[in-house]
């Protein structure tokens, strides 16, 4: 329970809305609880006349017919204004739980993600958020009039007899305590259905992404299987959840048929005796009746307030996730315009480095996504301004890692990491990030249109710099041929477009972006010969005078950079330019001449070191 009220404690901006809900459950139990009196008044008229004791008569009966009428109306009214700040006041809710969960994910270290299926964080979302605030929308619209009601049916039932009131008292202790024997186990058996309903949907999310593969490789009957095991087993736990559910209902509610059985013998003895009259007697029943029916309905509260509590752990499960150590902001920021280049086409230094400072260095860095599998161990070299320094290795043996580092997704397990001679560790990821600028092998678009695409680094950039950076990347022929032209949508991971225009895209956003140090996963190494020559010309526009490090897949793109760095186990083997690694008999050396054969062996060498000629 204590995770519902750290629910209400996270909303505290509806608390105005609450008190309303409270103050509109108070007359709606105000005006219910006036009907019995009303009818207690008009039974007891009735009574008086049709055995000659007197009374009002006709006149007075319509009167209180017409009272009972006001008051059905009023509470309609206000239930139904009551309702309405329920559902507005749980809506908000939703919106205000959502956004907390979707920044805390926009916080979370990149290690969550890496263990984490898409579709698995957003079914987790979907599911806790909406059993939360149905169950909160439920009770505000319906429970709290209830209880309010009964609250005051006690004290009304107790000032005429204390024994129906410690019987009605007895109801609630009786029923917690049953309900307290269920709680534990069917909490455990919530759990293991709802990591069960998880797990499908984000399989579910998985395979329509990847809709193409499934189809191409046969697999839809495999993946149609494992799916409905999946809700298979759900149907199993739900089997013995709802079994043992009931059984244990028909518990309850068998005792308090006992409860109410006395509480009904008393008042119907009591008004033969004369104890009460006979409008006192509809009075109580009433009372007891509407006493009864929260009663009567709270194996259903109690079954939504359980799966609410289990969705709400679920919820703080992740908003109680580490963070990233480095500050990040979330709120938009204005990112400068594109730098104007001088004339010579070399951009001054920052104000306050040494131009001897390397821009990025590593200095005895260790790294491992795990504890026992380390990547980098020990790794120092500098990068300096301007240079392009590529990165060869096997696959596995740490380049990718590097640029991760770079970007702050991790941190460093030992040693240092510095950026214009700063420690990464101390600087805001924000700052951080805006000075780098990242092509990856896969363009990674998102829905929507070109134009929010090339922007996406940079929404503050204008339809003249948007023009530009496509002209740059050698993208704006093709953009302007679209229907539409930079307004085209272009679907889901840009599905609309060819693997050419999505990684020109993607150069022009980095373009756009401006960043002083540029990451490049080599973008052309999965695209065919045209495609690649104009991503390649977008990519030497991008590259020119940046400080720029290079995941290299071809050996052309490997020869034309400044250095060269090898990585072996771990490990630098050699830092040198591409004419001093082709003497020495290292790494890039074998690989050149791999190159120069044609044997399969050499193919396979070839695609161990990622190389693809």
């Amino acid at each position: 329970m204590r995770s519902m009220v750290r629910i209400l404690g996270v909303a505290r901006e509806l608390l105005p809305a609450y008190a309303a809900i409270v103050l509109a459950g108070l007359l709606t139990a105000a005006t219910g609880l006036a009907v019995p009196f009303i009818v207690k008044a008009a039974t007891d008229e009735v009574v008086a006349a049709t055995t000659g004791a007197g009374g009002g008569g006709v006149p007075a009966v319509l009167w209180l017919a017409f009272l009972l009428l006001l008051t059905d109306l009023a509470n309609t009214l206000i239930t139904n204004f009551g309702g309405y700040l329920g559902d507005v006041m749980a809506i908000r809710l939703r919106s205000i739980l959502s956004r907390n969960y979707f920044e805390k994910l926009l916080r979370l270290p990149q290690r969550y993600f890496d263990s984490e299926l898409t579709g698995t964080i957003i079914s987790r979302l979907q599911r806790s958020i909406t059993e939360t605030t149905g169950f909160l929308n439920m009770f505000a619209n319906n429970f709290l009039p209830m209880l309010l009601t009964v609250a005051a049916s006690l004290v009304i039932i107790a000032w005429y007899s204390w024994w129906l009131a410690l019987l009605m008292i007895a109801v609630y202790p009786v029923f917690t305590w049953l309900t307290m024997l269920t709680s534990r186990r069917w909490q455990r058996l919530e759990t293991a259905k709802n990591a069960e309903f998880d797990i499908a949907g984000g399989r579910f999310a998985e395979v329509v992404g990847q809709i193409k593969v499934v189809k191409s490789f046969g697999a839809e009957a495999r993946e149609l299987s494992q799916f409905s095991g999946r809700y298979d087993s759900t149907v199993a736990l739900t089997r013995e959840q709802s079994t043992y559910w009931h059984r244990m209902d028909v518990a309850r509610r068998g005792a308090l048929n006992v409860i109410f059985f006395g509480i009904y013998a008393i008042i119907f003895v009591a008004t033969i005796s004369g104890s009460f009259t006979l409008g006192v007697m509809v009075l109580l029943i009433q009372l007891v009746s509407l006493a009864r029916q929260p009663v009567q309905s709270m194996s259903y509260l109690v079954d939504a307030s359980q799966r609410a509590i289990t969705g709400s752990r679920d919820y703080f499960k992740v908003m109680d996730e580490p963070t990233e150590t480095a500050s990040i902001e979330l709120e938009p920021t204005v990112i400068p315009a594109t730098r104007v280049r001088p004339a010579s086409g070399v951009i001054p230094a920052e104000a306050g480095i040494p131009t001897a400072t390397p821009v990025v260095e590593f200095r005895d860095a260790h790294f491992g996504y795990t504890e026992a599998a380390q990547v980098l161990a020990g790794v120092s070299f500098g990068v300096f301004r301007g240079e392009r320094v590529a990165f060869v290795g096997e696959s596995g043996v740490g380049k990718t890692t590097i640029a991760s580092l770079l970007l702050g997704l991790y941190p460093l397990t030992s040693g240092s990491l510095l950026v214009n001679g700063r420690e990464v560790a101390a600087i805001p990821l924000a700052e951080l990030r805006s000075q780098v600028g990242v092509v990856f092998q896969d363009p990674s678009l998102f829905s929507g249109t070109i134009r929010e695409n090339l922007a996406y680094g940079r929404p503050s950039a204008t339809e003249d710099e948007i023009v530009t950076a496509a002209k740059r990347a050698h993208a704006h022929v093709f953009i302007s041929a679209l229907p539409g032209g930079y307004d085209a949508e272009i679907g889901e991971r840009g599905v609309k477009l060819s693997g050419g225009q999505k990684q020109r895209i993607a150069v022009a956003r980095a373009m756009l972006k401006d960043a002083p140090i540029l990451v490049l996963d080599e973008a052309t190494s999965s695209l065919d010969s045209k495609a690649e020559r104009l991503v390649q010309d977008g990519l030497e526009e991008l590259m020119t005078d940046r400080t720029t490090l290079i995941i290299a897949h071809r050996l052309s793109t490997i020869s034309s950079v400044d250095r060269i760095i090898t990585l072996r186990e771990g490990q630098i083997d050699e830092i040198g330019t591409p004419a001093e690694l082709a003497r020495t008999g290292g790494i890039y050396a074998e690989l050149l001449a791999l190159q120069a054969s044609s044997t399969k062996a050499a193919r396979k060498l070839l695609q161990r070191y990622e190389i693809l000629g």
